[in-house]
């Protein structure tokens, strides 16, 4: 199974980004493509500017990979209560393709902070707006205090609790 993974965010050293590799790791039979957004940067979206360039190869690239994946896990990073500006741009342009951007593809979301709120702000809104854009939301995750609940020398997440909401999660894939 091609399992589509990554963090919504240009942080270099993103938590989510981790989390979204952790998590597609517990996907049987995954074959995973761990994407970084800083490969995807590209001029902020306008419609002025679409007219005269038109859609960037960066978001042509993103909703390619998109649609090759049998499966993506997002992680969602929080800035104000909303999406990156990283993250908002690239879903733009590639909207700009088609509006059904996750082309019913069956994925899993995340978000997490190293704050108590978890960055379900983000998440709420994600999985709100997600049968608008076509996406095929098996389930929905937050890990709150990330530093906490995740150890980077064996790449785990030691909330018990998480991972029985993820091994419920994947047992419906």
């Amino acid at each position: 199974m091609k399992v589509l993974a990554f963090g919504a965010t240009n942080s270099r050293h993103s938590i989510n980004k981790q989390l979204a590799h952790y998590v597609a790791k517990q996907i049987p039979n995954a074959d995973i493509s761990l994407l970084d957004l800083n490969d995807f940067e590209m001029p902020i979206y306008s419609e002025d500017r679409e007219k005269v360039q038109g859609v960037p190869a960066q978001a042509i690239a993103f909703y390619q990979a998109i649609g090759d994946a049998d499966m993506i896990v997002v992680a969602f990073a929080e800035h104000n209560g909303s999406y990156t500006a990283a993250y908002k741009n690239l879903f733009d342009w590639a909207s700009r393709i088609d509006g059904k951007v996750f082309q019913h593809t069956p994925m899993i979301m995340l978000a997490t902070s190293p704050g108590p709120g978890g960055a379900q702000s983000v998440l709420a809104s994600a999985q709100h707006s997600a049968p608008y854009f076509a996406a095929d939301v098996k389930g929905t995750l937050s890990l709150p205090r990330f530093h906490q609940h995740f150890d980077p020398d064996a790449g785990l997440v030691t909330a018990a609790d998480f991972n029985q909401r993820l091994d419920a999660i994947i047992s419906t894939l």
